[in-house]
C-alpha cells in the first residue's frame, strides 16, 4: 500500500455478519456429532473479501456487550422485546443453538489473527461503531460494514464516512451507502436526516412503533420541509397550518414516543472504549491458537484467505 494512500478504518457490525454467515453459508457437516462451522467459515471469508475489496488500513470488529441496553429499554420498553429468548431473562437474546456455540470460536479466530475486537459494557456494537466513527473524524475515512439500516445515520460525505450495506447482495455485492445513495433511495440529504426519518417511520424489527400512518415517503418529505425532527415538532407545536387533519392528530398523539425516540435510535458517540491499536495485523498474533481453531473446526482454508488478504505468509 502506498504511503500516500489515505488511512481508512473499517468497522464491523460483527453480529450482523456472523448471523448472515450462519443463515447464508451451507452446513457441510456429514454427522451431527461434528461441531457446526458455517458461521465461522462464513465470517472469516467475509473478512477476507472485505479487506481484499476495500483495502482498509485499520480494522475493528465491534461487539454487542449488551444487545438490548437498559437505557434504550427504559425509554421504549418494546425495544427488541420480540427477540428475547423464550423463558429466559430480559438480557438473553434468542440465538440458534448451533450459532451460539460458534460465536466464542469466532472470538478466538479474531484474537489469533490479531484483529482488534471492541465491545463496551451497557452498549451495543452500534454504539461502539458510532463512538469510533466520531473519534476518527478528520483523521481517517471510515467504512461501516453492516446489514442494519440503523447505521445509515452515520453516513457523512464531508467526514468520509460511508456504509457497506450487506443485507441485499452480501459482502461481495454490497451497496455502498453515501449521501447520494440516501438521496436516491430515501429522499433524505444526510445520515442525520435518515435518523430523523426513521424515528417517524418506526421499525417493527426493533420494536419501534413510529408515528401511525407515516411511512418512508411522508417522513422524508416532512424532514425535508422542516429541516429535522426538532423543526417538525416545533412546527406542530406552533400550529403550522400546513400540518393539519389526520397528520396533525397523529403527530400530536405520538408526542411521548417522539420525546424518547432519539435516545433509542441515535447511536452513542461517547461509549467507553479501551485504548487500542486498530492497524491491520502484519503477523499472526497467536499461531498456536490459530492452529488449534483451524484443526478442530476444519477452517484452515478460511484462515488462509484472511492471511492472503493481509499479505501474511
Amino acid at each position: 500500500m502506498s504511503p500516500d494512500t489515505p488511512e481508512r478504518l473499517m468497522l464491523l457490525d460483527s453480529a450482523s455478519l456472523y448471523f448472515r454467515a450462519f443463515f447464508g453459508v451451507p452446513d457441510q457437516r456429514t454427522s451431527e456429532s461434528e461441531p457446526p462451522t458455517n458461521a465461522i467459515r462464513g465470517f472469516l471469508d467475509m473478512v477476507a473479501s472485505l479487506i481484499e475489496q476495500h483495502r482498509p488500513t485499520h480494522f475493528v470488529a465491534c461487539w454487542d456487550n449488551d444487545w438490548r441496553p437498559a437505557f434504550r429499554v427504559e425509554a421504549i420498553p418494546s425495544y427488541k422485546a420480540h427477540r428475547v429468548a423464550e423463558g429466559a431473562g430480559p438480557e438473553e437474546e434468542s440465538v440458534p443453538a448451533e450459532l451460539g456455540v460458534q460465536v466464542p470460536v469466532i472470538v478466538d479466530a479474531l484474537a489469533a489473527l490479531g484483529f482488534v475486537r471492541i465491545g463496551s459494557d451497557g452498549y451495543e456494537a452500534d454504539d461502539v461503531i458510532g463512538t469510533l466513527t466520531h473519534a476518527a473524524r478528520g483523521i481517517r475515512a471510515v467504512d461501516v460494514v453492516t446489514g442494519d439500516r440503523d447505521l445509515f445515520q452515520l453516513v457523512d460525505d464531508a467526514a468520509s464516512v460511508r456504509v457497506i450495506y450487506t443485507a441485499r447482495g452480501g459482502v461481495r455485492g454490497s451497496d455502498i451507502v453515501d449521501e447520494a445513495f440516501l438521496a436516491t433511495k430515501y429522499a433524505v440529504a444526510s445520515g442525520a436526516a435518515y435518523a430523523d426519518m426513521s424515528m417517524l417511520r418506526g421499525d417493527t424489527s426493533d420494536g419501534l412503533p413510529g408515528v401511525v400512518g407515516i411511512g418512508d415517503k411522508t417522513a422524508a418529505k416532512l424532514i425535508a420541509t422542516y429541516g429535522d425532527l426538532a423543526g417538525l415538532r416545533a412546527a406542530v407545536e406552533r400550529g403550522d397550518p400546513a400540518i393539519n387533519g389526520a397528520q396533525r392528530t397523529r403527530l400530536e398523539a405520538a408526542s411521548a414516543y417522539l420525546d424518547v425516540a432519539p435516545k433509542v435510535v441515535k447511536v452513542a458517540l461517547d461509549a467507553p472504549v479501551p485504548d487500542h491499536d486498530s492497524r491491520l495485523p502484519t503477523q499472526v498474533a497467536d499461531a498456536r491458537l490459530m492452529s488449534k481453531v483451524a484443526s478442530e473446526y476444519g477452517v484452515t482454508s478460511s484462515f488462509n484467505r484472511v492471511l492472503a488478504s493481509l499479505g501474511i505468509d
